[in-house]
């Protein structure tokens, strides 16, 4: 039931869903611009120090007599210690593009820094602007490396300056901001999902509101809608409210057609009856017999015609607690000379969606059943089955029906338009008006050894 539940579509979750997933993509793509210029700008900060370093060495660097190169004195001592992780060398391209080191930091010891085969190429190629790399140092370290070419005064090959650092612990601070971005954009991920779900909730709590309100109406509780709503949904429980009035309007006119057309047809068949009785004679028996037949199918008719105009308006709640209770006391009194006990029970909060006289009619016909053919205990019992129906139990201590007799008389009771009503038990009007409220009628075997009435019907809300 939850699987089907989910897989119907909701206005809540579909809003939720779009509002969610638009927050979360932008969120996520402002977390990676973010990460990435983070990222940008701490290797700004540490390629100006290997552009520092490379203008250094390229200010301090002289020529020797015998066209050395000569390196300066720098005073950064992570370049005196040996692999310290910042690193310096001078270096000359060769015929075959390669590097020959000329002069190296002793941090480098007895290392060179690795160089791309396509250095020398571009380097030459953009000469006084740093070409960027990394490589693994000494120790397998992650390095930075910058160089840059340039021409010293008295020497005819150019010098390829080289400086660098290792990179750890940019990697280190990137990485941290990351995880702090991912946990912060996080925590705001799931309060924006929050807040979507309660603007959502907010804001579709007038629709809640009127789909309360037209149950409300559905289950008897309340005639018509009566709270203010907003701009876009007042239009719609107008219209509600006016539908709700043109079917209570048809209900009546289908009410008065009824009572009209039980007039207009009862008086001619007495009047038939009458005649007949007064002038005896097989032409009147026959008169007489075909007017009390019609008179039962008109009766019948007519019933079914009431029940369904009043399930139509869906306005009445009646209690069964009470139906029972005058029901139980009535027939005790009429079958008194029987020594008829009735045990009933009904919770007091249990209510019939329909008219008393209808429930009066469904209990009081199964009730006067057990009561005819049981022998003295009657036991009846009401209660709910869900929050939309009920069950009435009626049972007796009688000789009860077989499987076989059961069943026959719900076949005929299934088929009572075909046929003519009364089945000598009552069971024809309990079926009819049970079906007209939607519900239903079945038989069975009594605990007290009799027959059991069993009745579905629909319930109001309390």
């Amino acid at each position: 039931m939850k699987l089907e539940a989910l897989r119907r579509p909701s206005l809540v979750r579909r809003l939720v869903i779009l509002a969610a997933g638009w927050s979360l993509a932008v969120l996520v793509v402002t977390a990676v611009v973010l990460a990435m210029l983070f990222q940008q700008a701490a290797l700004r900060r540490f390629d100006q120090g290997l552009s520092d370093l490379i203008d250094n060495l390229l200010a301090g660097t002289t020529v020797g007599e015998r066209q050395e190169v000569l390196a300066p004195a720098l005073t950064d001592l992570r370049a005196l210690r040996a692999y310290s992780g910042k690193y310096w060398q001078l270096a000359e391209p060769t015929a075959d593009g390669r590097l020959r080191v000329l002069v190296r930091s002793r941090s480098l010891w007895d290392s060179d820094l690795k160089a791309p085969a396509d250095l020398v190429r571009e380097v030459a190629a953009t000469p006084g602007k740093a070409v960027v790399y990394d490589t693994r140092g000494p120790l397998e370290e992650p390095l930075r490396v910058m160089a840059s070419q340039a021409k010293l005064p008295g020497r005819q090959a150019s010098v390829i300056f080289m400086a660098a650092e290792d990179r750890s612990p940019v990697d280190r601070d990137v990485r941290g901001f990351i995880t702090a971005t991912a946990l912060a954009f996080a925590l705001l991920a799931a309060g924006m999902i929050a807040a979507v779900v309660v603007q959502v909730r907010v804001g579709l709590t007038p629709l809640f509101d009127l789909r309360r309100e037209i149950a409300a109406v559905r289950r008897g509780k309340a005639e018509r809608l009566v709270k203010t709503y907003p701009t876009e949904l007042e239009p719609l429980a107008d219209e509600l409210n006016a539908l709700v009035a043109h079917n209570q309007d048809v209900v009546e006119r289908q009410r008065t057609h009824v009572g009209n057309l039980a007039h207009a047809l009862k008086t001619p068949l007495s009047v038939m009856t009458a005649e007949a009785a007064q002038q005896p004679g097989p032409l009147a028996e026959v008169v007489a017999r075909q007017a009390d037949a019609m008179r039962l199918q008109v009766d019948h008719h007519l019933r079914r015609a009431r029940a369904a105009a009043r399930m139509q308006g869906r306005g009445e709640r009646t209690s069964v607690a009470e139906v029972l209770d005058e029901l139980a006391r009535t027939l005790e009194r009429i079958f008194q000379d029987k020594g008829v006990a009735i045990d009933w029970d009904a919770e007091e909060d249990l209510f019939f969606l329909g008219e008393r006289q209808d429930l009066m009619e469904i209990a009081g016909n199964a009730m006067e059943n057990a009561c005819k053919f049981g022998r003295g205990k009657v036991r009846v019992r009401a209660r709910p089955l869900s929050e939309e129906r009920l069950a009435l139990d009626i049972e007796d201590d009688g000789p009860g029906l077989t499987p076989a007799q059961r069943e026959e008389m719900l076949r005929r009771g299934a088929r009572l338009d075909e046929s003519a009503p009364g089945s000598g038990l009552g069971l024809n009007i309990i079926d009819e008006l049970a079906r007209a409220y939607g519900g239903r009628l079945a038989l069975g075997e009594a605990r007290l050894g009799g027959l059991k009435i069993g009745v579905e019907l629909p319930r109001a809300a309390a």
